[in-house]
C-alpha cells in the first residue's frame, strides 16, 4: 500500500467510525424522552403555617403535588387530611413511618407491636390512596435486633411479603428505606433495598432512596437505576451537607446524576422534602424548589 492508498483508506475509516457513533449516540437513552415531569412533595412540617390549610396554601402557590404525613397520627387523622386536600392539586404521597416496634426485633412483644401498628398505618394509607409506608428494618438504637445474618435476611422477605399482600390489598405498599451507616447499619444502599424487595416477591413491598443517606452510595445515578421503575417507589430529598433545604449547602448541594436517571426510568412518583432549614422558612423553601427546578430541566 502507497501513501495515498494509506490515507485514503485512514480517511475512509474514520468516517465510518464517525458515522457509527453518530448512530449509537442516536440510540443512546434520552434523560427528555421519557421525562414524566419532577413531581414535588412536602413533608407536613416542611412549608410555613400555623395550620394544615396554611400549608396547604402555600404549597399550592408553589405548585407542589405531594403531601407526605406522618404516620404517627395518621389512623385518627385520615378524614381531616382528605377533607384539607379536596379541590386542591394535592396528593397524599408516602407516608413517613410512624409505626411503634420494628420488624427485626428479637423481642416477640416488640415485634408484635409492630405487626398491628403497622397495619393500621397501611390501611389508613390506603384509604388516602398514599403510594406507601416508608419503613426501616432496624435502626442501630433498636436493640435487641436480629444478627446480620442470611437467616435473618430470609426472615425478612418472608416478613415483608406477608407485609406487601396486605399492603396491596389494602391498595397501597410498603417502602424500604435505605439509611446510612450511622443511623442503620443493616441496610444502606439502594440496590441492597431493590434486592430485598425482589426476594419478598411481592409487588407490595418497593423501595426509595434519599439524597441524603445516599452519600453512602457510589453514584446517584447507579443508586437509582439498581432499582429502576419495578421497585423504586418514593424520593426524599435533603442539602447534601448538614440536611437542610436544598441550596443552603452551596455548591455541595448538585443533584444532576440523580435526576438524570429518574428522568431515563421515566419516574413519575414524587420527589419529596425532608430536611430542616437555618434560614427564614418561607424564602429557603421556595429558593430550594427553584434550585430543583432548574437542576431537573437541565439533567
Amino acid at each position: 500500500m502507497d501513501r495515498k492508498d494509506f490515507f485514503k483508506t485512514s480517511f475512509l475509516g474514520a468516517a465510518t467510525i464517525a458515522a457509527a457513533s453518530v448512530g449509537l449516540t442516536s440510540c443512546s437513552p434520552s434523560s427528555k424522552k421519557n421525562d414524566p415531569g419532577l413531581k414535588l412533595s412536602f413533608q407536613e412540617g416542611i412549608a410555613p403555617g400555623e395550620s394544615l390549610s396554611e400549608k396547604l396554601d402555600f404549597m399550592e402557590n408553589l405548585g407542589i403535588v405531594g403531601f407526605e404525613p406522618s404516620g404517627k397520627t395518621l389512623v385518627s387523622r385520615v378524614d381531616e387530611i382528605r377533607d384539607a386536600l379536596k379541590g386542591r392539586n394535592i396528593k397524599v404521597s408516602a407516608i413517613c413511618a410512624g409505626f411503634k416496634g420494628f420488624i427485626l426485633a428479637e423481642d416477640p412483644a416488640v415485634k408484635a407491636e409492630f405487626d398491628s401498628t403497622m397495619r393500621e398505618i397501611v390501611a389508613a394509607a390506603g384509604e388516602l390512596g398514599s403510594v406507601g409506608v416508608i419503613m426501616v428494618p432496624a435502626f442501630n438504637r433498636q436493640v435487641p435486633c436480629k444478627p446480620h445474618t442470611q437467616e435473618t435476611r430470609d426472615y425478612l422477605c418472608e416478613q415483608l411479603h406477608e407485609l406487601g399482600e396486605y399492603a396491596l390489598s389494602c391498595g397501597t405498599t410498603v417502602i424500604l428505606e435505605p439509611l446510612n451507616r450511622k443511623e442503620a447499619f443493616y441496610m444502606r444502599l439502594v440496590a441492597d433495598a431493590a434486592a430485598i424487595c425482589r426476594d419478598s416477591q411481592s409487588e407490595g413491598v418497593k423501595c426509595m432512596g434519599d439524597f441524603w443517606h445516599m452519600q453512602e452510595e457510589t453514584s446517584d445515578y447507579g443508586a437509582f437505576m439498581s432499582a429502576g421503575t419495578q421497585y423504586l417507589q418514593h424520593v426524599h430529598m435533603a442539602s447534601r451537607g448538614r440536611r437542610l433545604m436544598p441550596g443552603e449547602d452551596g455548591e455541595k448541594d448538585v443533584y444532576f446524576d440523580g435526576f438524570r436517571a429518574l428522568k431515563e426510568m421515566g419516574y413519575d412518583k414524587y420527589v419529596s422534602f425532608e430536611c430542616g432549614t437555618k434560614g427564614e422558612r418561607s424564602k429557603t423553601v421556595t429558593s430550594a424548589v427553584n434550585l430543583l427546578r432548574e437542576q431537573w430541566a437541565k439533567a
